[in-house]
């Protein structure tokens, strides 16, 4: 009997194992990867049962790239994953999410799940009305700021993913977050050198919500919207000679000749004075190699958050020298101020480049677009 008793229980745990039916492992199969017309920092590969996102440009110069596994909860149950092979599963679509930039707000507005935001850090940044009300009414709670989050009440709201980015690598925050369980996504739209680029991000974040046809409908308005100006503006005439940027301490930061700035200027068909400059980011120039070269510019665009000359004046006496100051053609982003102080150039612009070079289109040819008020850029006095 009781060697009996030993077969019988040998018999029924290999039964048991044989019964026991290991998950699939997350392999690629009947891909589709998603059509990128301009940027270049994240590619997007559609599966059967989920998909891959991969950040390749995180900042500039990146080594580094992340690769995300987007997988709804239904298949994750059924699905092993190789752990090394990503850097995040994420469970969509997402319901409560946190991001750390006023950037990525309007795709959730555009998309329409703006509703699932629940946490935001420094939420007097926010231009949005929309959004907010929502903070007002407390559905969006105060984070403290993006190098000092308040754990405690990240944590209270639990949510699915928070969207941040790294300037350059080193975020103990975002560590810190993901230490606790909470899922971290990498957003790098902000590397992306065409203006295009930028707005092409709305894709990336619709993977989150399995709302990608919704993005690409808003991206091919964007994209149309662009070009046609862009053709517009190449008919005319006239190449206004451009300067642009401003001081800060003892520095005139200046956009680089390949950078997303000096896009919108070759696309608005202007003669920017560092066309020719290979950087594709920000020039630091003193006073005087600015004032040598563009004290002559015909106009000013961009000249940093002012809201009158005069506040330009009381910043450095050395802007009254030039000619665009004098001839009151001088052009900031400040025309739309948020309800606590944010700009909604730096909330908007980077979904909406059609607008910011409409707007730049209107300040160098007057009346080449009909009964266009500019949205983003005022003209100082």
């Amino acid at each position: 009997m009781k060697k009996l008793a030993i077969i019988l229980i040998v018999f029924i745990f290999f039964s048991c194992e044989q019964n026991k039916k290991p998950k699939p492992k997350l392999t690629l199969t009947n891909t589709n990867a998603t059509n990128l017309k301009y940027a270049k920092g994240f590619t997007i590969t559609q599966n059967d049962n989920y998909t891959i996102l991969e950040v390749t440009q995180p900042w500039p110069n990146a080594t580094k790239t992340y690769k995300y596994a987007l997988i709804s909860k239904e298949n994750a149950a059924k699905t092993s994953f190789m752990k090394d092979e990503y850097d995040g599963i994420i469970i969509k679509p997402i319901e409560k999410l946190v991001v750390m930039s006023t950037t990525n707000i309007p795709s959730l507005e555009y998309l329409g799940v703006d509703n699932t935001l629940v946490g935001f850090p420094n939420t007097q940044y926010i231009s949005s009305k929309k959004t907010r009300t929502r903070v007002k009414n407390g559905y969006i709670k105060d984070l403290n700021n993006d190098l000092d989050i308040n754990m405690e009440r990240l944590i209270d709201l639990q949510p699915d993913l928070v969207i941040g980015f790294s300037v350059n690598g080193n975020n103990k925050i975002l560590e810190q977050i993901e230490k606790y369980g909470i899922p971290v996504a990498i957003d790098g739209a902000w590397t992306e050198q065409h203006p295009l680029g930028r707005a092409e991000w709305i894709k990336c974040i619709a993977a989150f919500f399995d709302k990608s046809k919704v993005a690409d409908s808003i991206f091919n308005t964007i994209e149309t919207n662009y070009i046609d100006a862009k053709e517009m503006a190449l008919k005319t005439k006239e190449k206004p000679l451009v300067m642009s940027g401003s001081m800060f301490k003892d520095i005139w930061n200046i956009p680089g000749g390949k950078s997303f700035v000096a896009k919108y200027l070759e696309d608005a068909h202007t003669n920017y004075l560092w066309k020719d400059n290979d950087n594709n980011g920000s020039l630091q120039l003193n006073f005087e190699n600015v004032l040598d070269k563009a004290q002559n510019a015909d106009l000013w665009i961009g000249a940093g958050s002012f809201h009158t000359k005069q506040q330009m004046l009381e910043s450095h006496k050395g802007y009254s020298y030039f000619d665009a100051y004098k001839n009151n053609t001088i052009y900031t982003y400040t025309k739309k101020t948020g309800p606590t102080g944010g700009l909604l150039y730096f909330e908007l612009g980077s979904l909406r480049p059609d607008l910011i070079l409409k707007d730049i289109i209107n300040i160098a040819h007057p009346n080449t677009l009909t009964d266009y008020d500019n949205y983003f850029f005022k003209q100082l006095n």
